[in-house]
Formats: structure tokens, sequence, C-alpha cells
């Protein structure tokens, strides 16, 4: 029997757009339309304690770790990114936008290299040392969703147009690609092993695809978050195990899948939750999965004052049979 999944305390008061653990310890960062951004320390018993928060101008879309644990960057509906220091508890501008800015990523193996992609259709490169930012592209359109892994970045944006970076030349658009997907993309993950990256879309489907052409024919697409009654629902978060490269799927009906995507299979089925899931993430170690039941707004601010009252935290416990990869099952 599974043991319940544990509900953090003093959550945020409005939908909760990302998550993320910090690489060193089990620091969990969330941010919000609440314009803030909260931490949690989660304890060994599984029990998070609210350790510190700060606040943007405007929504919070996005939250990441610096890779030495000791700061978290987020990007919001200020225009700006804003860099918090764990230490101290200071708070710094660090980058800013036309526009919104919807994704925050620290690059791997580069000391504070922070990449930001915008509703403003670019994505500019900002070493912390420096105000002005050290490289800008210019996008097809907005960005939606963007993360990076080793030397790939991937940057899913409207119209369905994903923009793919090697990081050794950061300012030009290496490859770029449409969906497989036939809707609008809402979330991009890249694989462990920076071979390429998983996308999903609104219409309950999640794209396996890889970078190199040589491996075309692995590609695949596959659907999920769908009921019996033939409802779709919509892919909201993709994340991938830190240490087995297997990957969850959440979506608005609720749910939550762990995959393998080696051996085309379903790993695990979590029960259907009251609500929305709108973030997930593993942390460093990948023995703890959290997710946030949060309106998404899928139906529309019509349901807000319904839906919308939920917003909670969550945390499993990941058993490592839930987790590891399967062989392929016979035909």
């Amino acid at each position: 029997m599974d043991a319940p999944d544990i509900e953090v305390s003093s959550p945020p008061t409005d939908g909760i757009s990302s998550l993320t653990f910090s690489p060193v310890a089990n620091l969990l960062a969330v941010s919000s339309w609440d314009s803030a951004v909260r931490i949690y320390d989660v304890q060994p018993t599984g029990v998070a304690i609210p350790k510190a928060s700060y606040n943007h101008e405007g929504p919070v879309l996005s939250v990441d770790w610096s890779k030495d644990g000791n700061s978290v960057v987020s990007g919001g509906t200020d225009k700006a990114a804003r860099l918090y220091n764990i230490a101290t508890g200071q708070t710094t501008q660090v980058a800013a936008h036309d526009e919104p800015i919807k994704s925050v990523k620290f690059l791997d193996g580069q000391s504070g290299i922070l990449a930001t992609g915008s509703w403003d259709k670019t994505i500019k490169y900002w070493d912390l040392r420096s105000p002005q930012p050290i490289g800008t592209v210019q996008l097809p359109e907005r960005v939606y969703s963007m993360d990076t892994r080793g030397d790939l970045l991937v940057a899913a944006t409207a119209d369905r147009n994903i923009s793919i970076f090697n990081l050794n030349e950061p300012t030009r658009i290496f490859k770029h690609a449409i969906s497989p997907l036939k809707w609008q993309t809402r979330v991009v993950s890249c694989f462990i092993d920076s071979q390429g990256y998983a996308i999903g879309s609104i219409e309950g489907r999640v794209g396996i695809q890889y970078i190199d052409d040589k491996e075309v024919a692995k590609c695949f697409s596959f659907k999920c978050h769908r009921d019996e009654s033939k409802n779709v629902y919509s892919v909201n978060a993709i994340s991938f195990h830190p240490l087995y490269g297997t990957f969850s799927t959440a979506g608005a009906d609720g749910t939550i899948s762990f995959w393998d995507k080696d051996s085309k299979q379903r790993l695990k089925s979590f029960p259907k939750s009251n609500g929305t899931i709108s973030a997930t993430a593993f942390n460093g170690t990948g023995n703890i999965f959290a997710y946030s039941v949060s309106y998404d707004w899928t139906k529309g601010y019509k349901f807000q004052a319904s839906e919308g009252q939920v917003n909670k935290v969550m945390l499993h416990a990941v058993k490592d049979e839930d987790v590891k990869p399967r062989p392929p099952k016979k035909r």
C-alpha cells in the first residue's frame, strides 16, 4: 500500500505556476499567480516547513534554482527576473524583457549564466555579474515553455514552433522544428541525456523527439490524459526522473502517470486529484515527487470561482519500482 501523499502547509493563495527542487537539498521553490515565490524545507519525514518567501510586482510564471543551491531565480508578468539569495534573504532584479517572462533557467556547466524566455519573442542570456544581457535571440513567436539540459536548450513557442539550441553557440538557432502534435504546446522537457525532449499539448498527447536526424525512427507520440467519455485534457507538466530518465506527465484531468519512453509503457498511475495538476518536479535524488493541484484555466475564467479555490502542493514518496525502466513487453 502506498503511503498517502503529504500536503504542504501554507501553500500559495492563487494559481501555482511552477515547482522546482534545489539540486543540493530538499528545498522546494514554488511560484504563484499571487505574485510570490515560496521556499519550503522538506524534512526527512516528508513534512514541508515554510522557509522563506519573496515577491514580484505581478504574477510569477517560472522559478529555478542555481546549480549550487545558493539562490532561486524567478520570472513573471512584471517583465523582470529576480534572484533571491538563500543565505542573506536579499532579492535583486537580474533580467528584464519588454513583455512577461514565461521561463527562467540556469544553464548546466556554466556558472551563473541564466536564460530567460519571454512573450516578447526573445530568449536573453544573462551573466549575473552584468546588468545587460550577454546574448539575445529572436524567436518566431512568444515563449510558452523552455527547458535545458547539458548543451541542449529547447524553446517551445506559440504557433507550435520549436527552437532548438546547441549552447556551444547559444545565440544561433541550431534547428527549427514544428511540433509533432497538432495543437497548442503546453510544456517541453529535455531528456536527462540531452539527446531529445518530450513535448505535451492541450490535446492529451505527448511527443518524444530526438535531436539527431539519425534517431528519427525513435520519435513517436502517444495519447494520454483522456477519459472513457472521450474527453481530451491538456498535458500541463512533464518531469524527467534525474537518475533513470523515465518521466511523469500531469494533466487537466487531475491525473499523473509515470512512463518509460524506451520500452513505451506506463509505469504507474496516480489516483485522480480533486483538481487540475498545474506543475510537477522530482527532487535531486528522485525519491520525492512534488505536484500542484491548482486551476490551470483550461475551462476559462467562469470556472475560477469554483475550481480556482483549490491550491495545494503535494509530496509523493517515490518507490524505485515505479520509476525504474522496464524491459519492453513481449508482443
